[in-house]
């Protein structure tokens, strides 16, 4: 006798079986729109997680006032406190439901506040980003405490030193972008004025990624977040760029940290192009903020041989090898920087 098989599909046999032909990956689209308020809104629609950053480009420390050193810092640990009707357990527990990593930074140029959530949440708790606070007596001393503590680790630390040593030579010690990022001891009326001044959205630009519908995310914005009239976008502090020295004993450390940097192009991928060319094996490229350089150590005898060999690192013209190399080196980096994740893709929109 003949025997029967079965004549069904595997997906007919296994309903919700996962195709075993699937199709070719679609690229990421990016949409950009400006709104009245002075918002950019910058979305793409690849991604499978989402990452909502709202980043405020004057809110560094460069844009304080002379009465207000220490605000920046400060007003970082403001982000998502108490502010629209809302208190800050409220806010955190939104976020927390959802299952979102909240986020913040700050620096010398602007801040940023974010979080990073589930692609079909991400809509729902971005208004929080926009929040505007309230300014509690417990959440200003909070931040206070919060920017003591982070300035003292990082008056620790030879690197950080190395690097307000570097934008002090650069550009001044008592210019905009000269002074330390990590001063505490900012007021309270210090704090509310920096925030108040820079934490704006005329200006600011809002990046999420894994947004499948870039209208619809328009609408919640234009719904959801503050809609008052455009003040005047905030003006970050200007300081030019100068040239000079710098020097820090500390003998007890036994050990020197020598940094040799230039201005650097305001591109960011010439930037990283740049310091790949610095690459040579001998020294320590960097780049920050404008800056860009050399770095290296040694015991504290061989300090003149290093700054020797930070020189000898720049003092030459990289041949085309080199640049070919360091494009593709950039290249690399930046794709890795992409595929680490959405709040490394929202970094980079």
């Amino acid at each position: 006798a003949a025997r029967g098989f079965s004549v069904l599909t595997a997906a007919e046999e296994f309903p919700g079986l996962p195709s075993t032909s699937p199709g070719e990956k679609k690229g990421s689209v990016a949409s950009v729109t400006t709104l009245p308020s002075g918002l950019t809104v910058v979305t793409e629609n690849a991604s499978l997680t989402s990452t909502v950053s709202l980043t405020f480009p004057n809110a560094g420390s460069s844009s304080e006032g002379s009465s207000e050193a220490g605000a920046a810092i400060a007003s970082r640990y403001l982000s998502f406190k108490s502010g629209s009707g809302l208190s800050s357990a409220l806010i955190v527990r939104n976020i927390e439901d959802v299952g979102a990593t909240p986020f913040s930074s700050a620096g010398r140029r602007g801040a940023t506040v974010g979080f990073t959530a589930a692609r079909e949440n991400a809509a729902f708790i971005a208004p929080l980003l926009a929040t505007e606070c309230s300014f509690e007596k417990w959440d200003v001393k909070e931040a206070q405490q919060l920017a003591a503590a982070e300035a003292a680790d990082a008056t620790s630390n030879a690197q950080v030193s190395l690097s307000d040593q570097i934008y002090a030579a650069a550009y001044g010690a008592q210019s905009s972008m000269g002074r330390s990022y990590y001063t505490a001891g900012a007021s309270r009326a210090a704090i509310v004025a920096f925030y108040e001044r820079n934490y704006i959205l005329n200006g600011a630009v809002l990046a999420a990624t894994g947004i499948a519908d870039h209208e619809a995310f328009l609408r919640m914005v234009e719904e959801e977040f503050p809609s008052s009239a455009p003040g005047a976008a905030a003006s970050e502090g200007g300081a030019a760029y100068m040239g000079g020295e710098a020097r820090v004993a500390a003998p007890s450390t036994g050990y020197a940290h020598v940094a040799l940097a230039f201005e650097g192009p305001t591109s960011a991928p010439l930037m990283n192009v740049m310091k790949h060319c610095l690459n040579n094996g001998s020294a320590m490229p960097f780049a920050a903020p404008g800056i860009i350089g050399v770095y290296g150590g040694s015991e504290p005898s061989g300090a003149s041989s290093t700054v020797d060999a930070l020189s000898n690192a720049v003092g030459s013209a990289p041949s085309a090898d080199i640049v070919a190399q360091a494009k593709a080196a950039a290249k690399t980096e930046a794709l890795t920087a992409l595929d680490s994740g959405s709040q490394s893709l929202a970094d980079a929109m």
